[in-house]
């Protein structure tokens, strides 16, 4: 056993360049878990930086200087992001207060509505099961309540940080899009000779990260729009809510289509009952996400090297239950990280590109 490890050993890590990206991993994953939350600014800022560099070279291809396309491009960003803010956030506020204010309402239709099961089904359920269930459910809502009420209030604190993002952010973005090419070199001399797989597993990297990123953004919008304009005809109330959930759902694939449909069948139940509107609504629902899945993605992930569902659950399991909401939404990036790092090992030396 110690000799097939040993082999092994010496087949993947024999490598100085195998041995420096794997201390390149070490180091980074130290430096984030240590001082995340102090550098958590300037990796806000090196993500946009990263998304803006895009349209930031395609206009610098027509023949207007770098810093002038910066300036442009950033100011397009700020401005979309602005007239969201004013136009969209609003109205979803709104509608998240009233859907708050509805749910007792909503919750005292649905304790009706399950203590009548014992009289449809006498021989499935019994009326205990029902009201220990309901206890449970009820205890549960009041913790619920009184965390969030604990963190809105300690959210208040974060306003001076909000600041500090809304000044800082911006200007660091503007100089890592500015003056990329001096960073990267910068950065390039600090790392080591042997970096082959290190250059391997990057290349990799930013083409996958940029066609998933440009792919999610447009599945997005497109699949947000098409949910709130379908709600909206269909008069289901919070129709541009439900509709921005659904939208960002496609953020975490399987698992957020199955986690927003909840909502969106509450509200249409609350509002119709178990009727024929309520079935239509369901059936456009259900289309809109078979499309999505069966349409829509494979033409904007075409290009991207595809993960299997597994380790995509797998991937959002993992990084969820370690860092939250953030491990959640960069879960499939991760997970390509992790396989763009085990192709580079697995890759033979004569065959990698050197440096």
């Amino acid at each position: 056993m110690l000799n097939v490890f040993e082999r092994w050993y010496k087949r993947k890590f024999s490598d100085p360049d195998s041995m420096m990206l794997l201390l390149l991993l070490l180091i980074s994953s130290l430096l984030l878990a240590v001082w995340g939350g102090i550098l958590m600014p300037v990796i806000v800022a090196a993500v946009i930086a990263y998304l803006l560099d895009w349209p930031v070279v395609k206009l610098s291809k027509l023949g207007l200087s770098r810093t002038y396309t910066t300036v442009l491009v950033l100011f397009g960003f700020i401005s979309v992001s602005i007239l969201t803010f004013v136009g969209l956030v609003p109205v979803v506020a709104q509608q998240s207060i009233n859907l708050i204010k509805e749910m007792p309402q909503i919750w005292d239709k649905g304790q009706v509505w399950l203590l009548r099961l014992p009289d449809t089904y006498p021989d499935l359920v019994r009326l205990t099961q029902i009201q220990d269930v309901l206890d449970g459910i009820n205890e549960k809502v009041v913790v619920l309540a009184e965390q969030l009420l604990s963190a809105s209030f300690s959210s208040l604190g974060g306003f001076g940080a909000l600041l500090i993002y809304m000044i800082l952010v911006p200007l660091m973005v503007f100089f890592m899009v500015k003056d990329k090419e001096m960073l990267v070199s910068n950065i390039s001399s600090l790392l080591p000779s042997e970096r082959r797989l290190i250059k391997q597993v990057g290349t990799e990297m930013n083409l996958q990260i940029a066609n998933y990123i440009r792919g999610k953004v447009i599945e997005i919008v497109i699949v947000g729009t098409v949910s709130a304009v379908t709600f909206a005809f269909m008069d289901l109330r919070y129709a541009l809510l439900l509709g921005v959930l659904v939208g960002l759902s496609v953020l975490i694939p399987y698992i957020g289509a199955a986690f927003v449909t909840i909502p969106v069948a509450i509200v249409a139940l609350f509002q119709w009952g178990v009727t024929p509107e309520f079935w239509y609504l369901m059936v456009a629902y259900g289309i809109i996400q078979a499309l999505d899945g069966n349409a829509l993605v494979p033409i904007l992930f075409s290009e991207a090297v595809s993960l299997h569902p597994v380790y995509i659950i797998i991937a959002v399991l993992f990084f969820g239950g370690l860092w939250g909401f953030w491990g959640v939404f960069f879960a499939i990036p991760l997970a390509t990280l992790v396989k763009a790092v085990a192709n580079a090992w697995s890759s033979p030396k004569e065959t990698a590109t050197e440096v």
